[in-house]
């Protein structure tokens, strides 16, 4: 569904307010509205602030609002198990003031969320093809990260302006970035084998821009269809990057002894993304166009 933000995009040029300058999807997002010749800027206040998100609207008059910040902790989201206030300031209290604040000026807000909000179980088994939907309740609680974006999720849901946009596992083309899930895989010791619904941000984010002109709203499950795994990637990797490439895998049990909080392992179902979008790409075909060709190293994979 659209909300129509007063023909406000349709009688004046576009105009972008971004939040999360220094994230790696706000930074991303900038880059692209300057190749795209979208008029933006990157808003100053907090969150948490309203006064400071009302000012930022009216210096700005923005058409639409995207939020790109919020609490991952670094180096992982481990870090929010022992800062809960904190990410509750920013995930919880922040994003619904932004979504409140917009509301109030009829401006949608298109939110990158998560999907790790979900996890694999009896009617979502492993492997069945069988993906959560948009209207689906989130089943993972498994760490603190993942319960305050579920907590929000569930309230936004109720702002008809908010377009949330569920992010999962994200992976861009420059695989020097410490967040890419590629480069984060390929320094671990080992890794888990588990198939996940991933977002390939080269290709989703300008569908997020797309997104935002059309005014659409409500939750969107935003990966590519399908889902990929752990070792797949890596064979991608050594096939096109580094043939001297090797990995050992471990299971979730051996996992567990390394990390505080669990981590999520799910398949999103992208079909309602699809529909809007024909010409997205599966997600082990968008790997090879947007990620590994552009950085092939080997001389043929």
């Amino acid at each position: 569904m659209g909300f129509p933000a007063n023909g406000s995009s349709l009688d004046k040029p576009l105009k972008f307010l971004i939040y999360g300058r220094t994230g790696w999807i706000g930074g991303l997002l900038g880059k692209l509205c300057e190749s795209m010749a979208i008029d933006f800027e990157y808003g100053s206040g907090r969150l948490e602030n309203r006064e400071s998100l009302v000012a930022d609207l009216e210096a700005v008059k923005p058409t639409h609002v995207f939020n790109a910040a919020g609490v991952t902790g670094r180096p992982n989201v481990d870090w929010c198990e022992s800062h809960k206030v904190e990410t509750i300031r920013t995930n919880v209290v922040g994003t619904l003031t932004l979504a409140d604040v917009c509301r109030n000026k009829g401006l949608v807000l298109i939110n990158y969320a998560t999907g790790c909000i979900f996890e694999y179980d009896s009617d979502h088994p492993l492997g069945s093809g069988i993906g959560f939907k948009e209207e689906d309740t989130p089943n993972f609680t498994g760490s603190f990260y993942s319960k305050t974006k579920a907590m929000v999720e569930d309230l936004l849901h109720n702002y008809e302006n908010v377009c949330t946009l569920r992010v999962r596992m994200p992976i861009s083309s420059d695989l020097t970035n410490p967040r890419n899930f590629i480069t984060k895989i390929t320094r671990y010791d080992k890794v888990v084998n588990i198939p996940n619904s991933m977002t390939i941000l080269d290709e989703l984010l300008p569908i997020s821009i797309e997104m935002a002109k059309r005014n659409l709203t409500g939750i969107w499950n935003f990966t590519n269809p399908g889902v990929v795994s752990h070792n797949e990637i890596l064979e991608m990797y050594r096939d096109y990057i580094d043939p001297s490439f090797t990995w050992k895998n471990f299971n979730l049990e051996e996992q567990a002894k390394v990390i505080i909080a669990p981590r999520s392992n799910n398949e999103l179902d992208a079909t309602k993304l699809k529909q809007e979008f024909p010409e997205m790409l599966s997600i082990k075909e968008s790997l090879i166009k947007y990620v590994f060709k552009p950085n092939q190293k080997t001389a043929q994979a």
